[in-house]
């Protein structure tokens, strides 16, 4: 086939029927300039043994003997991807008819931007939302904006900190020479970690609202499992401890510990305290090793004032999933004024600071 605009990135283990499902909504497409690569991470389930994709315009399987896990999964895909733009497509997740046409409008709207975040709404239960992009506090935790509230609150466009993974959109270029998501990861928080490391680059994350996909939401890993949750609480220091410009680092660390005791505390009531403790200890035993190796990419390209007002301020925001997506800079005049926590869009001319 000719070069692929899009290049889908599917990375999956065990995940049964939703796979098909998720190949058939892509097969419905309204355009069809795109290629599939689906990895799969040595599955026991069958799940990737009798697929249907006679209705892609292009479909790659990678079968790999070992489970890689999200991180080193996406890598390889993206390594054997053609397309100028990736899209990242969780197993579990189903795209409208029109995602890739609403995708490349808003690239086009948006020139110059080289991630974007799309609208997640649950599969299961289509009155709620499943994200709008991902969020960031100060002190150095993450969230799905708008996990779990109702669908009524999808924000309009705008700028969120960074795109969540289940229906992320990255430029391939800029993806490859910023190394992808970090290896060591695994999964979990990946996502944010990369959409952090582009920010102090100078990136910025469009938001798009049309750009829908109806996500099951830990239909694989289990959003409250053993698993998700060691692996989030591991991720989740690492981030913050590799990304977090000094100026902000230091004068956070005592909010980051406050919260942290918090969240510890909280999971001896939840039954997750074991694995909640183990992350977080896991976190902080490689926490030096992943501020020095962050070291390089916390040279940030645009002013350190702007880097923290893209973030959120606000823990009960966080506690309550709320959605944080500011509204845009125009190209014809000001910035309209948000409620809360409005930043400007990139300035490409700004240095560094």
């Amino acid at each position: 086939m000719p070069k692929p605009t899009f290049s889908v990135v599917i990375v999956n283990y065990n995940g049964g029927h939703y796979v098909q499902d998720a190949l058939d909504s892509l097969s419905r497409q309204t355009r069809q300039d795109f290629e599939v690569i689906l990895i799969d991470n040595a599955s026991s389930d069958g799940s990737v043994d009798h697929l249907e994709t006679s209705g892609l315009p292009g479909f790659t399987l990678l079968a790999e003997t070992e489970n890689h896990g999200y991180a080193r999964g996406s890598n390889i895909c993206v390594a054997h991807a053609r397309g100028d733009w990736i899209v990242c497509l969780n197993p579990d997740a189903v795209a409208d008819p029109s995602y890739l046409d609403e995708i490349a409008s808003g690239i086009a709207r948006h020139p110059g931007v080289n991630m974007f975040a799309s609208a997640q709404y649950s599969l299961e239960y289509p009155d709620l939302l499943d994200g709008a992009g991902d969020a960031y506090l100060i002190f150095g935790f993450p969230w799905r904006g708008g996990f779990g509230r109702p669908a009524r609150e999808m924000p309009d466009e705008g700028e969120c900190f960074s795109p969540c993974g289940a229906g992320a959109i990255f430029n391939r270029a800029l993806f490859l020479e910023k190394g992808g998501f970090i290896e060591d990861f695994f999964c979990f928080c990946e996502d944010v970690e990369l959409g952090f490391r582009l920010r102090l680059a100078g990136e910025r994350c469009v938001f798009l609202p049309k750009v829908i996909i109806h996500h099951v939401g830990g239909g694989l890993s289990g959003r409250d499992s053993d698993f998700s949750t060691y692996h989030g609480s591991r991720n989740r220091v690492w981030t913050y401890a590799r990304n977090m410009p000094s100026l902000l680092f230091w004068p956070t660390i005592p909010g980051h510990l406050a919260l942290s005791a918090y969240v510890l505390g909280h999971s001896m009531f939840n039954g997750r305290f074991r694995h909640t403790w183990r992350g977080m200890r896991d976190g902080l035993k490689g926490a030096t090793r992943m501020r020095k190796a962050g070291k390089k990419d916390r040279v940030q390209r645009i002013p350190l004032w702007r880097l923290a007002r893209s973030m959120a301020w606000n823990p009960f925001r966080m506690s309550r999933r709320r959605v944080h997506v500011r509204p845009l800079q125009t190209q014809h005049g000001p910035e309209k004024q948000a409620t809360d926590n409005c930043t400007p869009a990139k300035n490409p001319n700004t240095t560094v600071s």
